[in-house]
Order: structure tokens, then sequence, then C-alpha cells
């Protein structure tokens, strides 16, 4: 199957809709702004300036409306000029809908009409449209074939209309950090797609090596019996079950100059099966995205570090398969994670919290993070919660619960608070025999915010540490494919960390 290379630019090119199909998109008051002098370089020699603005005259978004004005190789698509207060500005999963389907299949060039501050949510949006893993044949005379493999180029071009303060112009650079990360979002939406006979923990090590690599990185990689040694029970408790090991992988930025540490810790579980507690025939299937969080933080650390981030920064990855066999966790079992506390476990489905755990105390302990991060599939809870489209957010900093708020709505990646009150909730995991159990007493009471208060209990509920718990178990995907999600919503919400020109103005909207 052909893969698809994004490339961006600030400017138009001049192209035919017969050799190279062109969808415009944008706002409807953006559109009805344009001028044809604006784009006739995309249409002509097929579409006239009458045809376009009679397309413009037509359009009626509600929420979102199309009008082709050549065969079906120039469109026209507006998107509806209103959003809620909990939506980015930029509607980020509209534009992502009308790529994907207007979506000409080969070498294409969009054309996004927006504002300047709505150009990274808009770029990333455009990123998301496009898939890199696919298995798919074909069959010619009654034989099955493999597609050739063959490469798209999608060409992204902006047209920026000024805002209030006349601002519109766009510098190379900043259209490199763009697609930078847009490369990052589809690198990570390929590894949540691949199935874990392709994508098991010794393949998502390579992921993660090859990352290292570009980066001129080493990762540490602490794996198998390894980890019983040095007191990381989360991890192994949950993995040694499978023929493949569970691993603990580090990658380690440390910059000249800097003075703060910070560490993303990432969810990683290859394929959730529940373990003994197994998951049902209909629910099961879809488990390959347990690694969602993971990906997304191996994705946004190549992007940032290659975008002068100026702090320490760590990606810590929790890796294991939760499969079923003879060495498979029991209920009732009792672990002791890396923090020293004992959790008897009354449900081996709730495995990722464990991994989790173990990963933000080594993160703290051994690494010295000031600042934690935790990204995971956690709950299926969280999009009862908050929705499929918005990330559930916890933490126990006020701010950083607010910038990660203001994070997603810069980004497209959205997300909404959840209740953070320990001394109201943990009693949930209350055990007469352990520190805590994994699983919740009364399954109707907060039980994404109490998934995360497992994980922040190992690190103690008096820690100076600023710990930040973001459940992606909704928008990690949407229908049966991977959206690459928590890519643009990292690199937005640690941009001010960053030298980089596009990311120093993400970070003006954030809190």
């Amino acid at each position: 199957m052909a893969s698809t290379t994004v490339k961006f630019s600030a400017s138009l090119s001049k192209t035919d809709p017969i050799s190279v199909p062109v969808l415009i998109v944008g706002q409807e008051k953006h559109l009805s702004s344009l001028s044809y002098s604006a784009v006739k370089c995309k249409l002509e020699p097929r579409v006239n300036e009458q045809t376009f603005k009679s397309a413009l005259s037509v359009l009626n978004p509600c929420p979102t409306d199309t009008c082709p004005l050549f065969l079906n190789t120039a469109t026209l698509a507006a998107i509806s000029n209103t959003h809620s207060r909990h939506n980015s500005s930029a509607q980020p999963h509209m534009l992502t809908k009308l790529i994907n389907l207007n979506s000409a299949g080969y070498n294409e060039c969009i054309v996004i009409v927006c504002e300047r501050k709505d150009m990274f949510a808009s770029g990333c949006a455009a990123a998301r449209a496009f898939y890199d893993y696919c298995r798919k044949t074909k069959i010619y005379v009654g034989k099955l074939k493999e597609q050739k493999k063959a490469t798209v180029t999608v060409t992204v071009e902006f047209i920026i209309i000024p805002d209030s303060n006349g601002d519109h112009k766009v510098e190379k650079e900043e259209i490199a950090t763009l697609e930078r990360i847009a490369n990052a979002i589809k690198m990570t939406a390929r590894i949540v797609d691949t199935p874990c006979n392709d994508m098991n923990v010794n393949h998502f090590l390579d992921e993660i090596r090859h990352v290292g690599s570009d980066l001129n990185i080493n990762p540490t990689i602490i794996s198998g019996e390894e980890l019983k040694k040095k007191g990381l029970g989360g991890i192994y408790g949950v993995g040694r079950a499978s023929s493949i090991g569970p691993a603990l992988a580090v990658l380690s930025y440390t910059p000249q100059g800097a003075t703060e540490t910070i560490a993303w810790v990432g969810k990683g579980i290859v394929y959730d099966t529940g373990g003994l507690s197994i998951k049902g025939k209909s629910a099961m299937p879809g488990m390959k995205r347990d690694c969602a969080g993971a990906a997304a933080i191996l994705g946004a650390f190549q992007a940032i570090v290659k975008s002068s981030f100026k702090q320490n920064l760590h990606a810590v990855f929790c890796l294991a398969e939760n499969s079923i066999g003879p060495d498979s966790t029991r209920p009732d079992d009792i672990h002791t994670l890396y923090s020293g506390r004992t959790v008897e476990i009354n449900n081996t489905d709730a495995e990722g919290r464990l991994v989790l755990s173990d990963g933000v105390v080594y993160a703290s302990r051994d690494l010295n993070a000031k600042v934690i991060l935790d990204m995971a599939t956690l709950t299926g809870a969280q999009a009862i919660s908050t929705g499929k489209y918005h990330a559930a957010v916890m933490s126990n900093s006020e701010q950083w619960e607010k910038n990660v708020v203001s994070a997603g709505l810069i980004s497209g990646d959205l997300t909404f608070p959840i209740v953070y009150c320990p001394e109201l909730h943990f009693c949930e995991f209350s055990s007469s025999v352990a520190d805590m159990k994994n699983s919740v007493a009364d399954r109707s009471n907060a039980t994404s915010s109490c998934a995360g208060l497992f994980i922040a209990a190992h690190l103690g509920f008096d820690t100076t540490n600023q710990w930040i718990h973001v459940d992606i178990a909704g928008p990690s995907h949407y229908g049966e494919r991977a959206t690459g999600y928590g890519v643009a919503l990292l690199t937005a919400l640690f941009a001010k960390y960053t030298n980089d020109p596009l990311l120093q103005n993400v970070s003006k909207h954030i809190e």
C-alpha cells in the first residue's frame, strides 16, 4: 500500500487540478473574504473566477459543507464559524474529517485558510487524515498479490488571514517545525495501528532505539527478570506471562545549561487481554491500541528535542503485554511496586496503573524529575467522563491543570479536567492485607479519577513533584484508526521550554 508523506508550505505553488487535485478548506468567514486571485494558481485553467464565486455563495456549513469546483479534482470545503468554549477555534476534528472525505488517494494539495493562531492545530489536523499502516492486498485474476508500495505526497499550503494585530507572516523555520510534528503524529498513529504480532515489546523497543539513534541518544532498557531484581514489580507482574518479557525503557535528553528536569511516562501495553480477569470477545478487539500513551510520548519526544528543547527531558516507556499463561498474575496475588508499597490484585485488567506507578516513581527517584506527566489509555470510563474527543486530565497542581486545558485548545488535542480529591476517593482501594488494592470497590464512583489517584499514591499525595495525569482512552482513536493523539498536546504544553519560533508562538496562548 502507498505511504503518505505530508509536506507544508507557507505559500501557494502553481498546480493544475487535472494533475494535482486540490482541496481549499477553511472557516466560512475566512473563505468568504478570499479573492479569486489568491487561489487562482491552484485552479487555473480549470476553474474561473465566476465559478469560484458561485461556489462560495452556496456554501452553508452546518457544521461543514463542500462544493465541487471541477469534476472531483478541485473542491471548496467550509467549516462553521462558531465553536463552543471547550473546542479549539481551529475546529480540527471537522478539518480532519473534511480532508479525509475529500482525499484523492494520490499526490494532491490541501490549501488551509486560517488565522495564524490556528495554523498549528490545523496542520496537525491535516496530518491525522493520513495513515501509514496498512496490510491490505488486491486480487488480480484470481491471485492474491501484495500491492506495490508507493509514496504519495500531500502538500499542505496555508493562506494566513491577518489577525487583529495584522500578524500573518510565517517563517520557513516554523513550517519545518510543523512538518516535524506532523510526521511525529503519523509515526505515533502507525505504532498504535500496528497489531501486536508486528508491534510486540521487542518491536516497540526497536522503535525507541530508532528514535534514540536519530537523536544520538542511547536508551536505558531494563527488561525481563532484571525488572524483578530492581523492584519494578508492577511492570514485571503485568508482563511476566507473555512469551516476550516486559521492559522499562528511557530516552534521556540532558542539554547543557538545563535547570529543570521533566519526565514523560507512557503506558505501553502492546496488547491487553485483561489477563485472568479476561475481557469479553467484543471488548478485546482494539486492545492493540493500549500502547497509545507510550507511542505519543515517543513521537512528542522526537519532535520537541529537535525543536531546541532547553531543559532535561526524560521519556519513560512502561512496556508489557498483558497476556495469559502459567505465570499470569492471579487475583489475590500481592505485588510490591517500585515505591515499596504493596498492592493486592483484585482485577488483572486494571494493569495500566501498575506499570505507570513504577514508571512515575522511577522518574522521580532515579531521574530526579520534578515535573512528571503520565499519559495512558487508562480507563474505558474516561470516554464516559469527558467523551471521545477530550482526554481527561487531573493534577496535584491547579496551574498545570489549566495549562493542559489551554494546550489542548491551541493544539487541537482537546482535554478536560476530572476530579482530584484523594481524601474522598482513595479509600476505594482499601485492602485488609496490603497497602491497597488495584481496582476500586465502587465502579460508580469517579473511576477515571480513582485510577489516576492510584498512580499518584505511589509518588505520595504529599509529594513536592508536580504531577499531571492524562487519560487518552477515547481520543487515541477514531473508529478503527489511531489519531496520533498526544503529540500535539505535549509539544504545545511544553513549548515554553524551547527556542523554536513556532512553539514560542504557541506558548503565548497557554496560561
